[in-house]
């Protein structure tokens, strides 16, 4: 019977001095431990000559994210207790797959938006950045790119919005 109850007693010993952190988890991935209730995005000015709506578009597209992944209350006026903004800063139109005759196959359409990102309740300052963003798509030079444009800056925003969305509110 001591044989069997020492091992037991050895354990509880030993476990007792370990303490394990407390750990959380989101099905949603969103990582606030600041007490964050709010968000807010300016607006997103476009400092291209192209797509003239593309800054207001994705104003909108990053608002709409963050609502339907966050439970976050929306606030106006740049006011959140994290806050987006920032603006377009590149649309480039490339060839790219240029053949042996030397002809591009293919092009390629880039956005860039620059995005500031601040994080009120974060005393540290540590989660906020001023960073730029950017993603691409490629398309056939035989595609009629006026027909194609608005589906080309919807893909590209996209994954604009959840690169943004990942290195603000993930630990990813």
């Amino acid at each position: 019977m001591i044989k069997k109850i020492i091992p037991i007693l050895l354990l509880a010993f030993a476990f007792n001095g370990c303490k394990l952190q407390s750990i959380s988890y989101s099905f949603s991935g969103v990582s606030l431990q600041n007490g964050e209730k709010t968000f807010s995005v300016d607006y997103f000015s476009n400092k291209t000559a192209f797509a003239p709506n593309l800054g207001a578009d994705f104003t909108e597209a990053l608002k709409s994210y963050l609502r339907s992944r966050t439970n976050l209350t929306e606030l106006t006026d740049n006011d959140g207790d994290i806050r987006f903004e920032g603006q377009i800063t590149g649309f480039a139109q490339t060839p790219v797959d240029i053949t042996a005759d030397e002809i591009a196959a293919k092009n390629r359409l880039t956005i860039t938006i620059r995005v500031k990102y601040t994080n009120t309740k974060d005393e540290s300052g540590k989660s906020d950045f001023d960073t730029s963003f950017s993603h691409y798509e490629d398309y056939g030079i035989n595609e009629n790119y006026e027909s194609i444009e608005p589906d080309l800056i919807k893909k590209i925003t996209e994954k604009i919005i959840e690169d943004i969305y990942n290195k603000a509110l993930t630990n990813w």
